[in-house]
Protein backbone atom coordinates (compact mmCIF):
# COMPACT_ATOMS: atom_id res chain seq x y z
CA UNK A 1 0.00 0.00 0.00
CA UNK A 2 1.73 3.52 -1.01
CA UNK A 3 1.88 5.91 1.71
CA UNK A 4 0.79 9.32 0.14
CA UNK A 5 0.46 11.24 3.64
CA UNK A 6 0.15 11.10 6.93
CA UNK A 7 -3.86 11.08 7.14
CA UNK A 8 -3.86 8.28 5.38
CA UNK A 9 -0.94 6.14 6.97
CA UNK A 10 -3.19 6.65 10.12
CA UNK A 11 -6.25 6.04 8.76
CA UNK A 12 -4.25 2.29 7.97
CA UNK A 13 -3.14 2.18 11.01
CA UNK A 14 -7.27 2.52 12.11
CA UNK A 15 -8.51 0.20 9.98
CA UNK A 16 -6.23 -2.66 10.46
CA UNK A 17 -6.93 -2.60 14.44
CA UNK A 18 -10.56 -2.23 13.91
CA UNK A 19 -10.31 -4.96 11.82
CA UNK A 20 -8.69 -7.42 14.45
CA UNK A 21 -11.32 -6.21 16.79
CA UNK A 22 -14.16 -7.05 14.75
CA UNK A 23 -12.67 -10.39 13.46
CA UNK A 24 -12.39 -11.28 17.19
CA UNK A 25 -15.60 -9.96 18.31
CA UNK A 26 -17.03 -12.14 15.08
CA UNK A 27 -14.75 -15.29 16.19
CA UNK A 28 -16.84 -14.97 19.90
CA UNK A 29 -20.09 -15.27 18.20
CA UNK A 30 -19.00 -18.36 15.61
CA UNK A 31 -18.00 -19.76 18.83
CA UNK A 32 -21.18 -18.87 20.80
CA UNK A 33 -23.48 -19.88 17.25
CA UNK A 34 -21.46 -23.52 17.27
CA UNK A 35 -21.98 -24.41 21.33
CA UNK A 36 -26.02 -23.64 20.59
CA UNK A 37 -26.51 -25.81 17.78
CA UNK A 38 -24.76 -28.29 19.38
CA UNK A 39 -27.32 -28.31 22.39
CA UNK A 40 -29.94 -27.87 20.07
CA UNK A 41 -28.48 -31.12 18.36
CA UNK A 42 -28.49 -33.02 21.75
CA UNK A 43 -32.61 -32.27 22.30
CA UNK A 44 -32.95 -30.60 25.90
CA UNK A 45 -35.34 -28.04 25.65
CA UNK A 46 -33.88 -26.18 29.18
CA UNK A 47 -30.08 -26.51 28.18
CA UNK A 48 -31.43 -24.97 24.63
CA UNK A 49 -33.07 -22.33 26.10
CA UNK A 50 -30.07 -21.64 28.37
CA UNK A 51 -27.68 -21.93 25.39
CA UNK A 52 -30.00 -19.20 23.70
CA UNK A 53 -29.89 -16.56 26.19
CA UNK A 54 -26.33 -16.77 26.14
CA UNK A 55 -25.92 -16.63 21.86
CA UNK A 56 -28.47 -13.98 22.29
CA UNK A 57 -26.36 -11.70 24.56
CA UNK A 58 -23.49 -12.20 22.50
CA UNK A 59 -24.99 -11.70 19.26
CA UNK A 60 -25.95 -8.08 20.51
CA UNK A 61 -23.29 -7.53 21.93
CA UNK A 62 -20.80 -8.21 18.60
CA UNK A 63 -23.48 -5.73 17.01
CA UNK A 64 -23.45 -2.72 19.98
CA UNK A 65 -19.54 -3.39 19.11
CA UNK A 66 -20.09 -3.21 15.04
CA UNK A 67 -18.87 -6.40 14.57
CA UNK A 68 -22.09 -7.58 12.59
CA UNK A 69 -25.01 -5.24 12.06
CA UNK A 70 -27.98 -4.30 14.14
CA UNK A 71 -30.33 -6.23 11.88
CA UNK A 72 -27.91 -9.42 11.62
CA UNK A 73 -27.93 -9.59 14.83
CA UNK A 74 -31.54 -9.82 14.96
CA UNK A 75 -32.19 -12.32 12.19
CA UNK A 76 -29.54 -14.41 13.70
CA UNK A 77 -31.92 -14.53 17.21
CA UNK A 78 -34.78 -15.21 15.47
CA UNK A 79 -33.58 -18.20 13.46
CA UNK A 80 -32.23 -19.35 17.30
CA UNK A 81 -35.43 -19.33 18.87
CA UNK A 82 -37.43 -20.67 16.07
CA UNK A 83 -35.05 -23.55 16.81
CA UNK A 84 -35.64 -23.55 20.12
CA UNK A 85 -39.36 -23.53 19.83
CA UNK A 86 -39.24 -25.86 17.33
CA UNK A 87 -37.85 -28.71 20.19
CA UNK A 88 -41.37 -28.44 22.05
Amino acid sequence: MPKKNRSAEKRIRQSEKARKVNAANRKVLAKSAKEFLSVIKAGDKAAAKKAFDSYSSVADKSAKKGAISKNAASRRKSRAAAKVAALA
